[in-house]
């Protein structure tokens, strides 16, 4: 008989807002915020503050790409998708099998990838549909996140360092991680969006960024699409995500100061904080 592992209670707060910009006529973006148990799932607000002691919770920002409005209908697909999984993640994490998680996340990319490849190859209005898709799962006692595209989830400490934790599926973003390119220059590099890999959008296999992060009481995550990071320099960034900001209102913050500089893209941000443990039941 298995044993159940104990939980710790953290206090999961969250902001998530998305926004068409200033230039586009339609919103490709689309951001999920939800809680699960072994039974059931729950979508949650735009804003809000709710426990770990009796669920898990997923994150996800998607952007989507292709012809018409097919866009659209991509990344509400991979959002959409992630939720008849995620109970039986759930099953899985409270008996302690840890190394299902990446298991699991694989299975959830690999479908949307070719629900939206077959989409694409079956309907003329939805040839070359793709999306980007950074999913964050938050347990007790780590963060695991799947990543396919430029979309990025950051970690910022609760100190306030901004770090990246997802890597940029394209040629700019292999040469940054490789030190052979700044920020200044990777922004300003005329490929800078052009994509390696996205689920669907004619790509035959995906190989999706998967990992584990540890965090701390205080520790705060952002997710978000590309639109945020070409109107905000990291720094920029950090400062509006830090702990010493309220999270309550802080998509709002970075998502206006992003359409404010530039606007040329839809929009999204989502930051998650979470809270020091309470003592567990």
């Amino acid at each position: 008989m298995s044993t159940l592992v104990p939980r710790a209670d953290y206090q999961v707060s969250w902001s998530g807002l998305t926004h068409v910009g200033r230039v586009r006529s339609n919103n490709e973006d689309a951001f999920l915020a939800l809680t699960f148990d072994g039974r059931q799932v729950s979508y949650l607000g735009k804003e809000g503050t709710a426990s770990t002691a009796s669920g898990d919770f997923v994150f996800a920002v998607s952007d989507g790409m292709g012809g018409a409005r097919s866009g659209e209908f991509a990344s509400k697909i991979a959002v959409d998708k992630i939720t008849r999984h995620m109970p039986t993640a759930f099953r899985m994490a409270a008996r302690g099998m840890a190394s299902g998680f990446g298991d699991i996340l694989q299975e959830i990319i690999t479908s949307i990838h070719n629900d939206l490849s077959q989409l694409g190859r079956s309907y003329e209005e939805c040839a070359g549909m793709g999306a980007t898709l950074s999913l964050l799962w938050i347990t007790p006692e780590w963060g695991y996140f799947a990543h396919v595209g430029d979309s990025r989830i950051y970690h910022v400490s609760r100190s306030g360092a901004l770090r990246q934790v997802t890597h940029d599926h394209s040629y700019v973003g292999w040469l940054r991680r490789q030190g052979k390119m700044n920020e200044r220059e990777q922004r300003m590099h005329p490929r800078r969006n052009v994509l390696q890999q996205a689920l669907g959008g004619g790509h035959q296999f995906v190989e999706p960024h998967i990992g584990a992060v540890g965090y701390q009481g205080g520790d705060r995550f952002l997710l978000c699409s590309d639109g945020l990071v070409d109107g905000l320099w990291d720094h920029a960034i950090a400062d509006i995500a830090h702990p010493d900001q309220p999270v309550i209102g802080s998509a709002g913050r970075l998502v206006t100061a992003a359409v404010e500089n530039s606007g040329k893209d839809n929009t999204t941000a989502l930051l998650v904080e979470l809270g020091k443990p309470q003592a567990s039941q």
